[in-house]
């Protein structure tokens, strides 16, 4: 944190009064009164631009899938693979892996909405899996592997239930959209080695095979949306 000494009461006049357009006159009178105020604004300041970042979090089958690819996304913080849904506190991978934990694999995404709405994170999570197979993604089997949107606001559960309803609707995916939309229970983070696991693990053939292919497709349909 920087250190700002105050020399004099000139000197909060001469070098103050610009930051705020308060009057002059004031600042001559009560020049540690509008010291007070500067560092209020400043603090609120500060405050204001931490609440903006958001979290979503989403099941989209294996994690470390969807770690890859949310964090490619520009407006997009920071990703965190874990667990959710289930009845047992802080599970471990291998817990979840027997499928009777009830928890589901997800990433909990904190994003700008300044950058990227909830909207098009919305719209990255149903076109970057197949929403219509219950408990399964390709190859992974298990209520682990579960379509799953768990909202943390009113505002985001309207908008994941406004958007299932339109691609059940127009049938746009031949199929109907099996994605549960439950409300935020508590995250478990998963273990050390499953985050980051596709830029540490990229040539591993799990990576190359089933990761590297969603993010090829990820680079033709949200080329714009994503951090250069």
């Amino acid at each position: 944190m920087r250190i700002i000494t105050i020399k004099s009461s000139k000197f909060v006049t001469t070098q103050l009064k610009y930051l705020i357009k308060i009057p002059s006159f004031y600042i001559k009178i009560n020049p540690m009164k509008y010291l007070t105020i500067l560092i209020l604004v400043l603090l609120s300041a500060g405050a204001g631009a931490q609440q903006k970042k958001q979290k979503a979090t989403f099941g989209m089958g294996c994690f470390w899938c969807s770690e890859a690819i949310f964090n490619r996304l520009e407006g997009v913080t920071a990703v965190r693979s874990g667990f959710e849904g289930g009845q047992i506190p802080n599970p471990s991978y291998e817990d979840v892996c027997t499928g009777t934990t009830g928890h589901a694999e997800v990433i909990e995404v904190t994003y700008d909405p300044a950058k990227i709405s909830y909207d098009e994170l919305l719209e990255v999570f149903w076109k970057s899996h197949d929403p219509t197979t219950l408990n399964r993604q390709g190859a992974d089997v298990g209520t682990q592997y579960r379509s799953v949107v768990f909202y943390h606001t009113p505002e985001q559960k309207t908008a994941a239930e406004h958007y299932k309803a339109e691609l059940n609707k127009t049938n746009a995916l031949g199929k109907p959209v099996v994605t549960e939309i439950a409300k935020a229970e508590p995250f478990y983070l998963a273990e050390s080695y499953h985050q980051d696991y596709f830029a540490k693990n990229s040539n591993q053939p799990y990576c190359r095979l089933v990761i590297l292919p969603k993010m090829e497709k990820l680079e033709k349909v949200f080329k714009s949306k994503l951090k250069h």
